[in-house]
C-alpha cells in the first residue's frame, strides 16, 4: 500500500509538500481548491511543484475542487463549476497525476425539494466530467458522500454510474460511509458491493455523527474489521489518511496504526 496527506489549501502548496514529503508520505493529494491551490495558481507553480515532487521521489494525486456547484438549479452556476473541473483535469494531467478524486453534486437548498431535477443534473455533470478526464487518459476516482449530500451516499447510488462507465474506480472514503450508520454496515457493503471497483481510500475515523476527519482509534470506526474486508478483496494501491488535526504528527500514527493493521490482517 502507498501512503498520502492532503495539502490544507489555505497554505501555499510548496510548503504543505515539503511538510507531508518530511513525513514520508509516498504521495501529495493535491486538493484543488482555492486561495492557495486553484487551478490558476498551481498552473503558476507548476515547475517548483513538480520539482519538488521530483526531488522527494513523490507522486501526486489531484482531488478536484470541493467547493464547487455541479447539481445546482441554475444553469449557469452549474455549468461555470463544470467549466472549474475542466480546467483543473488540465491541470491534474499536466501535473502528471496518477488518479482523480471526484465529489459528485451536493444537493442543497431547493434542490433538496426537487431532487430527482437535482440528481439528473449531478448525473449530467457527472458524465461530462468523467468524458473529459478520460480524453485525458486520467482514471477517475468518484467518492462516496455522506446523507447531508442528499446522493451517492449508499452504495446502490453507484450502481448506474459504474454501469455506465466501466473504466471508473470508486474512492471509499471510511469517515463519510461511517455517517447515520452503525458497526461500519455501509462502509463493508461497499466493500461487498465494489471491492473490484475500489481505486482509492480515504481513511479517518468519527463518531458517526459528522466528518470529523479524526486520527484512528479516535472514533467508533472498527478500522481492523475494514482492513480485513479491504486484503480480503485484494486491494492494495492507494490510501490518503484524511486526518485534519493541527498537529501533524498524528497524520503519521494514523498510517502507521493502519499499515500495521493491514500487515496483521
Amino acid at each position: 500500500m502507498q501512503y498520502g496527506a492532503m495539502n490544507f489549501p489555505i497554505e501555499p502548496v510548496t510548503d504543505e509538500l515539503a511538510e507531508i514529503a518530511a513525513l514520508g508520505f509516498d504521495y501529495l493529494e493535491l486538493t484543488m481548491d482555492p486561495p492557495q491551490a486553484h487551478h490558476t495558481t498551481l498552473r503558476q507553480q507548476m515547475h517548483a511543484i513538480v520539482n519538488t515532487l521530483n526531488s522527494r521521489c513523490m507522486s501526486v494525486i489531484c482531488h478536484l475542487p470541493t467547493f464547487v456547484s455541479t447539481a445546482d438549479l441554475t444553469d449557469s452556476i452549474r455549468q461555470a463549476s463544470v467549466q472549474e473541473m475542466f480546467h483543473s483535469l488540465e491541470v491534474a494531467a499536466e501535473l502528471g497525476a496518477r488518479k482523480v478524486v471526484l465529489h459528485p453534486g451536493h444537493i442543497g437548498g431547493l434542490g433538496s425539494y426537487v431532487i430527482e431535477t437535482a440528481l439528473a443534473h449531478a448525473n449530467e455533470s457527472l458524465a461530462a466530467i468523467i468524458d473529459r478526464a478520460q480524453t485525458l487518459k486520467l482514471c477517475v476516482c468518484l467518492e462516496n458522500m455522506f446523507p447531508r449530500c442528499r446522493a451517492f451516499v449508499e452504495p446502490d447510488d453507484f450502481v448506474e454510474i459504474m454501469q455506465r462507465f466501466p473504466d471508473l474506480k470508486l474512492t471509499l472514503d471510511t469517515g463519510h460511509a461511517n455517517i447515520g450508520t452503525k458497526n461500519g454496515r455501509r462502509i463493508l457493503e461497499f466493500i461487498k458491493k465494489f471491492g473490484h471497483r475500489i481505486g482509492h481510500l480515504h481513511v479517518s475515523d468519527n463518531f458517526g455523527k459528522r466528518d470529523d476527519h479524526m486520527p484512528l482509534g479516535s472514533g467508533v470506526i472498527d478500522f481492523k474489521k475494514i482492513v480485513r474486508a479491504i486484503k480480503h478483496c485484494g486491494y492494495d494501491d492507494t490510501a490518503t489518511l484524511e486526518i485534519f488535526s493541527e498537529d501533524r504528527r498524528a497524520l503519521k500514527q494514523s498510517r502507521e496504526r493502519f499499515a500495521q493493521m493491514l500487515a496483521a490482517a
